[in-house]
Parts: C-alpha cells; structure tokens; sequence
C-alpha cells in the first residue's frame, strides 16, 4: 500500500472502508473474509479502542436489553451462561472476535471520518478522516460501509432544566460517565425511564442510601431471567453452533411473533404485561400511575429488566417511582410540578441519545452535497443516487445483530457482483413516480422524534420499504435476485447502463 500518513505521499487505497469498530464494524470485517476474501478493506475507528457502544458506555449495570442469542454473531456462538448480559462480557465478546479472526490487525484506530466525496468519473470515494493531533488524512475506498451506529459518541441528549445551575451535587449524563463517581451511601435521582433508567436504578441501589427514578410518563417494562435455561441445556447435549442455532431461531420467531400479537392485539398485550408488572410489585402498589403507559406496547422500545431486578429494588425500599414533571432544580435536589421535593446528591440525567444521520459524515457525490433528509433509503442500507456506499441500521424490535448481519451478506453480494461483471459502480434509483416518501422509522420515542426529520426516507412499496422484521429481510437480501429494477450497475464510462444481475 502506498504512504497514506499526512504529507506522506500517495493516497492509500482500499477496496472497502468500514466506518466503525463496534459490533457492527467486526461484524463486517468477518463477513468480508468469508464472502470476499479477495478485498482489501481497513476499519477507520475514531476512537482508541474496539467495542462502540460496549466501551464507550461505562455506567453502573450498562448491559444489553437484548438476548445474546440474537444480539451475537451468526457465525461466533454465544457460550456464557447469562443471555441477558452485561457490557463488559459484551466487549469481551466482541474483542475476542476481533482478535480471533485477525480482524484487529486491520484497524486503524484515532482516525475519526469526517467526510466523504465521491467521483463517478474515478470510481471511488475520497475519505477525510480527523486524527488525535488535529491533522486529517485522506484515503480511497471503491466502496465505503458506514457501521457507526446511529447516535452521536460526543454527548447525549440533556433537556434544559430550569435552575439546573443551583444544584449544589453531582450533576451527570450517563453517556460519560465520571470514573470515580461515588454514590455509595448516597441520595441518587435518576430522570428518565427508557432502558438506561431502568439499568442504572437497581445497579445503583445496591449501594446507594435510595435512588428515585423520576418520569414524566412510565414505559412498559418486562422482567425475563437472565439466564436462558434452555439454552445452557441445549449446550450441554448438542455441538457449539447447533445449540446456538436452534436458540438463535426460537428467540427470533417468538420476538416476530410478539411484535405481531402487539401490532394486532394491543389491548390485551398491554393488559397481560401490566397484569406481569403487577403479580411482581403486588395490590398495593400504583402500578396504574407508574408503569401503564398511555400508547400500546411497541409505539416504543419494551425495557427489559433481567430477574426483576429494578421490582426487586422497589420491593426492598432501595428505589422508588416517581411520576411527575420538574418545576426546577434547587441547590439540595429538585421541585416537582405537584410542589413535592426530591432531595438529591447525584442527579443523572438518563434522558436519551441524540441520533446521528450517516455516521455525521458530510456526503458528496461529484461535488454535490447530499441532503440525507431528502434521500430515499433502498432496503434500510443503501441511498438513491448516492453509489458504492451502505451504512448498518439494525432493528427497533428486535436485536441490531440481526440486521447488521444480513446487510453486509448483501454489500458482499453486491461486491462479488461487481468482481464479476467487470462494473465498478452500484446505486439506487428511483423510476417510480408512484414512491411515496415516509419517516424512517415509525416510533413515537423521543429521541426518534427529535431527529427523524433529518433522517433518509423509506418508500411506501418494496425496495424502498423498511420492514422491520427479519424474515421478510431474510428473504430481500440473502435471497431475492440484485435485478430488482431499482439496483443500477454501471462503471465511469458508460455511467447509466445496466447489467443483469
């Protein structure tokens, strides 16, 4: 490879560059070595180490909300005992499978991406990447897969609370978690009640004199046990993968045929998973005014609670409920709407994320900026008229895993289709005058709404459509011919014909 070091000469290039080194982005550079063993790719990670979310995040009982089963690899079985598992065996996964399959070796760590251009006339993208000194390097990618996930790592979303200034304690966001922060003993206020909220209450009771968590409207919230019994039997009987399979399979039909029920029969899905929170907290408790939500379940993310333990909290009087709005914050703590005061030491904030378009790239394609809110996605991972170019996007109801899987199977099809038909360039086109845009995703949280408008469009029909369910995107994208009529492939010269694929 050429000298790709700032004033050092030549640009490198590369056949792909991943964008990422979380779980999407090994993901990625497995599937690469599996299905296009023939392609020189590098990960650009922006920061100095492996893992995204699983390293980046660091607050007390950071774990997934979503079985490993489905959120491991396809091709990297899940051999912990615990299903629901917590962050730092999450990064341990994933580093293993980084440094197993020497997908390590082709990191290129501190090299944030800040832009990218493409050339039709070349065939390829110039890539900006920010190093730790400030300087930018620049390389070229025939194809560029964008695995950053979907959220900004510089900071989270943090309403504006009046009199926020006064507060005289600890005052933090759990995206940055302070490393030292002591709550031992302490009177912890966590606003929030998504799935940051419900992890951090009962980690931080266990030490904390009480922690309240403080919302303006409950969520569905659902206990499973950590451990999946079937599952650690199934591995004593049957080989690693087939285990893992079978288990893999159930998980995935049963959250398809879940979101279904709820979709169909919201009423009594929301009935059955109050009914569940109420066996656990018992008659005495308001569960009707702190965790029946007023939209049915699947509007939002279910938060899932592993061995009931944010109940089991509730139930020991280490942690409280609280559903009410804040009027301001005072030097000790903060005053409610209902004119109650929450005293408080540690405020957290678990108030969101702020979403991020395309990995917060600038985009252009022959000296055009892309405006991603007017772009049109084709099958959730590639952009009209924007080539060579896809990005992961997993699912909002079931594991990310799943998707991210599925998607670089389809960019290393696309990729061998190219290999063989000569063609250097692929995009999306829209001739259908029929194609109605709508919103990216269909979900009424808050940190959804607040972005959507800047996110591409899904279309109203097939390729175009999001769907949210992985056995129709099992059978789009490792299945379904790449001759769909909307997938162009061409090459510099000749930049409009098309192949059959």
């Amino acid at each position: 490879m050429a000298d790709g070091t700032p004033g050092g000469g030549a640009v490198e290039h590369f056949d792909v560059l991943i964008v990422g080194a979380g779980l999407s982005g090994i993901g990625a550079g497995w599937h690469l070595q599996d299905k296009s063993p023939d392609r020189s790719y590098a990960i650009l990670e922006g920061r100095e180490a492996i893992g995204g979310t699983w390293d980046l995040f660091r607050y007390p009982g950071i774990r997934s909300d979503s079985d490993m089963y489905t959120l491991g690899y396809a091709f990297k079985p899940w051999t912990e005992a615990k299903a629901i598992a917590d962050g730092p065996s999450i990064l341990k996964y994933v580093r293993e499978t980084a440094r197993d399959f020497g997908i390590d070796q082709h990191i290129r760590y501190g090299h944030q991406v800040t832009a990218a251009a493409w050339s039709s006339e070349d065939a390829f993208w110039t890539v900006t990447a920010r190093l730790k000194d400030g300087r930018n390097v620049k390389l070229t990618a025939s194809f560029m897969l964008l695995c950053g996930g979907y959220y900004n790592y510089e900071g989270g979303y943090t309403p504006e609370f009046p009199g926020r200034e006064r507060f005289k304690g600890d005052f933090v966001h759990p995206q940055h978690w302070p490393e030292h922060l002591d709550y031992a003993g302490k009177r912890v206020v966590v606003i929030g009640s998504g799935a940051t909220a419900v992890t951090l209450v009962p980690a931080m009771a266990t030490t904390a004199k009480h922690v309240t968590m403080l919302q303006r409207s409950p969520t569905y919230v659902v206990s499973r046990p950590a451990e999946d019994e079937m599952a650690n039997k199934l591995r004593r009987w049957l080989p690693g993968m087939l285990a893992y399979q079978l288990i893999r399979w159930r998980n995935v039909l049963f959250g398809m045929w879940f979101f279904r029920l709820a979709r169909n029969k919201p009423a009594a899905v929301k009935q059955n998973i109050i009914e569940m929170v109420r066996a656990q907290l018992g008659p005495d408790y308001d569960v009707d005014r702190h965790f029946t939500p007023t939209y049915n379940p699947w509007d939002q993310r279910l938060c899932l609670v592993p061995d009931a333990d944010l109940f089991e909290a509730i139930k020991q009087d280490r942690a409280s409920v609280v559903t009410d709005t804040i009027e301001t914050f005072t030097e000790s703590g903060i005053k409610l709407a209902s004119g109650a005061e929450l005293p408080a030491d540690i405020i957290v904030s678990a108030t969101g994320l702020r979403l991020q378009v395309l990995n917060g790239l600038s985009l252009t394609v022959d000296g055009r900026a892309v405006d991603p809110s007017r772009t049109l996605a084709y099958k959730g991972m590639m952009y009209e008229d924007i080539p060579n170019l896809a990005t992961v996007f997993g699912y909002t109801n079931a594991s990310w895993t799943l998707k991210a899987d599925l998607t670089c199977e389809y960019v290393c099809r696309v990729l061998n289709q190219m290999k063989r038909t000569g063609l250097r360039q692929v995009t999306p086109r829209n001739d259908d005058p029929n194609i109605e845009h709508q919103p990216w995703l269909d979900f009424s949280s808050g940190y959804v709404q607040r972005a959507m408008a800047s996110f591409p469009k899904q279309g109203s029909k097939a390729p175009w459509r999001l769907h949210q369910n992985y056995a129709m995107d099992l059978m789009s994208l490792r299945y379904a011919k790449l001759a769909d009529g909307a997938l162009e492939f061409s090459s510099p010269a000749n930049a409009r014909a098309k192949v059959a694929a």
